[in-house]
């Protein structure tokens, strides 16, 4: 199913929400005030309670959404290391193949961590781009594969070949565990879910006010104030290209840098 709010500005959802939230609270008000007259204290008091229900409802479904985008934030943010130790092991392994394919196995990998860097910087919502790269680095792959066989077939001992074969399929496994944690996100139907529910409480906060004769108070305004920021946070958290909070690949520049005053240095010598 097509989702409609992932590749939305997360300013423009909260935008939108805040409004909302607003405006239902203020409808509710007036609803209240319609039947003020004719409602009891019984009423009134069942009405408060249903409020402070929907409240304690509201706050649970937070704390879950928000443990939810921020175990998807971690799940990235050690993808990335963990391909960037791949990579960086496969490079030091693969000084102990044969001559005859080391230096073309040392130059592949060097396009496909500049891939990876570069893919780093695609935003997901840009798939041409990103499905570009991502074919580039599916050759690499394959590149770096025909070179172990062939250097299995040069030499198969298991503490030079047998190392960097070892190596290198962690390097394609890292690379598959890195794009399903970037594909994983929070459903849509459970933000849906949340903002179905936080309209509705905010509606019964206005029309709990409006059978007692009274506004909603300040503290409700911020009440509404720091929910919509907090939703502006999961929001940023389960993107992890766009907005604020973004996943560090220091790990991968690094290593690139590495890399390449390694072989800066190997063509000097």
């Amino acid at each position: 199913m097509r989702e409609i709010m992932y590749n939305q500005s997360s300013i423009f959802i909260v935008a939108i929400l805040f409004i909302t939230l607003v405006l239902a609270m203020e409808v509710g008000y007036r609803l209240g005030r319609k039947v003020q007259s004719r409602t009891e204290e019984e009423s009134k008091s069942h009405v408060n309670a249903i409020q402070a229900s929907l409240l304690g409802v509201l706050a649970l479904m937070l704390g879950f959404t928000f443990s939810l985008s921020l175990q998807r934030y971690d799940s990235r943010s050690l993808a990335v290391v963990d391909e960037a130790n791949a990579i960086g092991t496969a490079y030091l392994r693969s000084q102990l193949l044969p001559p005859s394919v080391r230096g073309d196995v040392q130059r592949i990998l060097h396009e496909y961590l500049d891939a990876r860097v570069q893919e780093s910087t695609v935003p997901l919502s840009d798939q041409a781009t990103r499905q570009v790269l991502l074919a580039q680095v599916a050759q690499s792959q394959n590149a770096l594969w025909r070179y172990a066989v062939q250097a299995v077939e040069e030499d198969d001992r298991p503490v030079t070949t047998g190392l960097f074969i070892q190596s290198l399929n962690e390097l394609i496994d890292s690379f598959g565990r890195r794009n399903a944690a970037l594909d994983r996100h929070i459903p849509e139907i459970v933000l849906f879910l949340l903002f179905g529910t936080f309209v509705i409480t905010w509606g019964i906060v206005g029309y709990a006010s409006g059978i007692t004769g009274q506004r909603p108070s300040f503290v409700a305004y911020i009440m509404l104030f720091l929910v919509v920021l907090l939703i502006l946070i999961i929001i940023d958290l389960d993107r992890p290209r766009r907005g604020m909070i973004q996943i560090d690949h220091t790990s991968l520049t690094e290593l690139q840098a590495t890399m390449q005053a390694a072989q800066d240095e190997g063509s000097q010598d």
